[in-house]
């Protein structure tokens, strides 16, 4: 499978991955559904075995297409960063950069830090990945990463830029209508937002005195961004970042009793060192996510 016409069959059926149906893969390539349909057909030719099962419900990946999934991740972190290298020289300005953060980061901390940016650089172009997902930045799935902790892939070039303090926190309005817990058990006569499936790693590290699993919450959800605009409409108490809880007028609870702490951390790849938009954005992102964390 070397040929140009491969590749773009290949494309193809990493998008039907991806998406999960060849509809919204058709949309994400830019194709029609039929000639997306006709190149999974060409592609089962040419491997001559079924890549997905179809039934009246929808399409269901074959082993043989599970177990080419990591090499299509492979080869389109390749292509994607293979094309940002490509937009610019790797001793200019002119370019795309493409930075990962957390759900959280990404659309409550980033977007004032990267229109500053863009003032300055009018000429780089930014994609922004917004993920509780660790982008692999050996793979170039990513070019620089925000992270809340201590990055543990090699070969990167990483500044911790901060500790975030988190604590609880709740809306004004919601507590003008309740009396605030002055403990963990009064806390839990509240109605708390927190995670549905996908709790984070620090869980298992905090005490309430008692275990912290969904059944705990009254609402819950996976998304940082869902959870933050629930607290701040008077949902009920939610961890916070001290930061961002301040700059939306959220009042502290239990702040004697509750806090800890996350590190904020700058990565990329040592290899990027020689590319002077990478450099520009790293420093960039470093300084302003350093003024923010002073907020704090």
């Amino acid at each position: 499978m070397a040929s140009y016409a491969d590749w773009d069959l290949l494309q193809s059926l990493h998008a039907v991955l991806e998406a999960g149906s060849l509809s919204a893969a058709a949309k994400r390539r830019r194709l029609t559904q039929p000639t997306l349909g006709r190149h999974i057909d060409q592609l089962e030719r040419q491997l001559g075995a079924p890549l997905f099962l179809r039934s009246p419900r929808g399409i269901q990946p074959t082993d043989l297409a599970l177990s080419l999934k990591p090499h299509l991740d492979d080869m389109a972190a390749a292509s994607g960063a293979a094309m940002r290298d490509a937009s610019g020289a790797a001793d200019g300005v002119g370019g795309v950069v493409r930075v990962t953060a957390s759900e959280i980061i990404g659309t409550e901390v980033l977007p004032p830090i990267l229109a500053s940016f863009r003032r300055k650089h009018p000429q780089i172009d930014v994609e922004l990945v917004t993920s509780n997902k660790l982008e692999d930045l050996s793979r170039r799935d990513a070019d620089i990463a925000v992270r809340m902790g201590r990055p543990t892939q090699n070969n990167l070039v990483a500044r911790k830029i901060a500790d975030l303090g988190i604590g609880f926190y709740a809306a004004p309005h919601y507590l003008d209508q309740v009396t605030a817990p002055r403990s963990f058990d009064e806390l839990t006569e509240h109605p708390i937002i927190g995670f549905d499936t996908q709790g984070p790693a620090v869980v298992d590290t905090l005490d309430i005195g008692r275990p912290i699993t969904r059944e705990l919450f009254a609402l819950r959800t996976d998304n940082d961004a869902a959870q933050l605009a629930a607290l701040k409409a008077g949902f009920g108490i939610a961890a916070c970042q001290h930061q961002i809880a301040r700059r939306h007028g959220l009042v502290r609870v239990l702040p004697d009793l509750f806090q800890f702490h996350l590190e904020l951390w700058v990565a990329m790849h040592e290899n990027l060192r020689g590319s002077r938009r990478m450099r520009l954005m790293f420093d960039h992102l470093a300084e302003e996510l350093g003024r923010f964390a002073q907020g704090g």
